[in-house]
């Protein structure tokens, strides 16, 4: 049995589970930017993916503070409806399916009684996913680049990103493909619309190609 609403009146544990779950962050940060990662990352998967284990960390910290306080029984229950979504749900990235775990424990914790708990992990994570989401990760895939024209078009347009104040984690350049792929970082508020629109208008004709996108 839940607690209810009464479980806000819980101030002490209010307090260790929000100590509890900050320890989640920090130590899962330490992990997730350990110095070699940033060493072997170049794919957008892997340069997003400390963002990826920053949220689970918090999600099997909210999982452990509910055993220790409700019991075992709530733990299967947890991780039986995490496997599921997991493995059940497509999403285009393990950051959104972090979000819907994450989501569903808000939810389990509506149905079990728990609302002061289910308040303060929304809450907790509503501020979690604004830091960790202060900057967008794009990679944009360049092709039928002009044959003649390819590290002059790369150059233009890593320029005319970097004039948007993107910052350029990776680029690779494939000549013999007319292709070039950028992977880039922007805190700015721009769309993905705002940038495309950029990227098609303020691109010389001689040096524009095709671009596809992805987004994380």
């Amino acid at each position: 049995m839940g607690e209810g609403w009464q479980g806000f009146a819980d101030v002490g544990f209010l307090v260790s589970t929000t100590l509890t779950l900050l320890l989640a962050v920090i130590l899962g940060a330490i992990i997730a930017y350990h110095p070699k990662h940033g060493q072997t990352a170049d794919t957008l998967a892997e340069i997003e993916a400390p963002k990826v284990y920053i949220m689970y960390a918090v999600i099997g910290a909210i999982i452990g503070i509910m055993v220790v306080k409700y019991g075992l029984v709530v733990g299967f229950v947890l991780f039986g409806i995490g496997g599921l979504i997991r493995f059940r749900t497509s999403l285009r990235s393990a950051s959104l399916t972090g979000r819907v775990i994450f989501t569903t424990l808000i939810g389990l914790s509506c149905g079990l009684d728990l609302p002061h708990v289910a308040v303060l992990a929304t809450v907790f994570g509503y501020v979690l996913i604004y830091v960790l989401d202060a900057s967008v990760a794009y990679r944009i895939d360049i092709r039928s680049l002009p044959s003649n024209h390819v590290v002059e078009a790369a150059a233009a347009y890593r320029a005319l990103l970097e004039q948007d104040d993107c910052r350029i984690v990776s680029e690779k350049k494939d000549l013999g493909k007319k292709r070039v792929t950028f992977i880039f970082r922007t805190s700015k508020h721009d769309t993905h619309r705002d940038l495309q629109n950029l990227l098609e208008t303020q691109i010389d004709g001689s040096l524009k190609g095709s671009v596809n996108w992805e987004i994380d």
